[in-house]
């Protein structure tokens, strides 16, 4: 296999409406394992069920073998998720709490994402901007089922909805896919705040100049010009 390098840059924002910023990222460019949480819940709880997955994917060993990495960010999110559960009843009287999680570990010329939620990875190839991952929502559901088509899904009334998130029901199921690494190709994990605020074209315009700073800096400007209603959270990685 090829070993392929990269290089990462990572920014956060509450956004230009909210004053308490529930995202969190992790950013372990060494490692090459990078991590975006969208928490819910409010009051901090949200805040610190996001915290509490970049904080515990940060202490998970990536020098064991791919398959063992993957296993160990699944079973990491699962402990998480118990630990967000038991947090709820004891501190939050039993409301809702929990956090959107996307993650991207590369590995040679793998990445491999796992995701729950509608936190997102794209992916920056020949200028042609794609989503990777697959939103767990309720509107991508209603689409996927052919109830609603893509016009009506973009302001939809139920389109903050999502059907999945660390922490927030009783079962969690994490998604992974594998992706094939070319040098040149831009990844992107950002949480809704982003997307929610800038359409996908605009997105792919700041990321076709290759440079990650400037993409994550620009990206979080942009998205407050937009007036932004969510925190806004964006790490991008450039394979070399």
């Amino acid at each position: 296999m090829v070993q392929t390098h990269w290089l990462s840059s990572a920014a956060t924002h509450c956004g230009a409406v909210r004053n308490m910023n529930e995202d969190a990222f992790l950013n372990r460019n060494n490692d090459g394992l990078w991590v975006v949480a969208d928490g819910m819940g409010g009051h901090e709880a949200g805040e610190i069920a996001s915290e509490m997955i970049t904080s515990s994917l940060g202490a998970v060993d990536v020098s064991q073998p791919l398959s063992d990495v993957v296993d160990s960010i699944e079973d990491t999110l699962l402990e998480v998720h118990h630990k967000i559960r038991t947090y709820s009843r004891t501190h939050c009287e039993g409301r809702t709490m929990g956090s959107t999680v996307v993650s991207f570990f590369v590995r040679e010329s793998v990445g491999v994402c796992l995701w729950a939620g509608d936190s997102r990875l794209y992916r920056y190839r020949n200028n042609t901007l794609e989503q990777v991952s697959d939103d767990h929502s309720q509107v991508n559901e209603m689409l996927s089922r052919g109830m609603i088509s893509q016009e009506e899904a973009v302001n939809h009334p139920a389109s903050n909805v999502i059907t999945r998130a660390v922490g927030a029901s009783e079962t969690l199921y994490v998604d992974v896919t594998l992706v094939e690494l070319r040098p040149g190709d831009l990844y992107l994990l950002c949480s809704d705040g982003l997307y929610g605020a800038l359409e996908e074209s605009e997105i792919a315009q700041h990321l076709s100049g290759g440079n990650v700073e400037s993409a994550t800096h620009n990206l979080i400007e942009r998205s407050l010009q937009a007036g932004a209603r969510d925190n806004v959270t964006v790490i991008a990685v450039k394979m070399q």
